[in-house]
């Protein structure tokens, strides 16, 4: 194995085959080829220079093409099968389906957001993909990873109802407000006027990224996939509960004083009652006794 390609030994003749046509795709590291039989063609051979040319690349693609022609007959949009990830680049991943390769956009990657196809996947990983267009011209063929059943959409219209109140991550801010990450797949806007009762110039002022969030939903739309959110909102409706509650406490505290008022009114009157029932039990006494008294005082005489 050199850093530019392969040393072949067919009957101690030494045959070397360009990095480039090691493979019919990319090969970073040539290492794995050492000590394994190859199968490829003589594309030069120069006794005067001592030099032969292997082509392995050119069996591949022909290979290649002949399965592609059998499997783009029996591919359908809508099929799912598993693959291996051969590539990964910036904008997606490579994917191989039986010898031919399929690209997963890196927005197919997932329902949420993907900074990089890396976080994903992995070289040499096998996955499970989706069939979303096929083009027999071009011979592409773009894959999904992205299942309905696992769209987290689907019962979006329940959870993020207008009137709800949620929670979420800030993921994101910019001048005119923060994204906030309800789930994965799902994102709302909470706009900077919306933040706070209080003015907030920009949303950096009164929030910081992956800071957990609570907010009231104040537009759903589902066709295109939009949530706006209201932390005034939500403030707004606090207060007006606690200021009902006060009101609720205050007038509780007046029916108690009211109370307490008849209650002691009460008392005055039946201790008024009482006071006049013994009075007149004492008279009563005292005027039994006063007739006794005489009585006694004349039955002496």
């Amino acid at each position: 194995v050199l850093a530019g390609g392969l040393v072949v030994i067919i009957d101690e003749v030494r045959v070397f085959i360009p990095a480039s046509l090691v493979s019919d795709s990319y090969v970073s590291d040539l290492s794995e080829f050492k000590d394994q039989e190859l199968t490829f063609i003589i594309s030069e051979f120069n006794t005067k220079k001592g030099r032969i040319i292997g082509n392995r690349r050119i069996l591949l693609e022909k290979e290649k093409s002949s399965m592609q022609v059998e499997i783009f007959k029996n591919l359908e949009v809508g099929t799912v099968l598993e693959g291996i990830v051969k590539n990964i680049t910036d904008y997606g991943v490579f994917v191989n389906l039986d010898g031919v390769d399929g690209l997963v956009h890196i927005s197919e990657l997932s329902w949420g957001r993907v900074k990089s196809p890396k976080e994903v996947v992995k070289i040499n990983e096998k996955v499970r993909v989706r069939v979303i267009s096929i083009n027999q011209e071009k011979k592409k063929i773009s894959l999904s990873m992205k299942f309905d059943g696992e769209n987290p959409w689907n019962d979006a219209a329940n959870k993020y109802a207008v009137g709800n109140v949620v929670s979420g991550r800030v993921a994101r801010m910019t001048d005119f407000g923060a994204f906030i990450e309800l789930e994965e797949g799902v994102d709302a806007l909470l706009h900077v006027s919306q933040i706070s009762i209080k003015h907030v110039e920009k949303p950096s002022d009164a929030l910081t990224v992956n800071q957990v969030i609570e907010a009231k939903v104040t537009d759903l739309n589902l066709d295109e996939k939009k949530i706006s959110l209201s932390i005034k909102g939500l403030e707004l409706e606090r207060e007006e509960d606690n200021k009902e509650e006060t009101g609720e406490v205050e007038d509780l505290k007046d029916t108690l004083a009211d109370t307490v008022d008849t209650v002691d009114t009460v008392k005055e009157v039946v201790k008024e009652e009482v006071e006049v029932e013994v009075e007149d039990v004492v008279e009563e006494v005292e005027a039994d006794e006063a007739v006794e008294v005489k009585t006694e005082t004349t039955e002496e005489a």
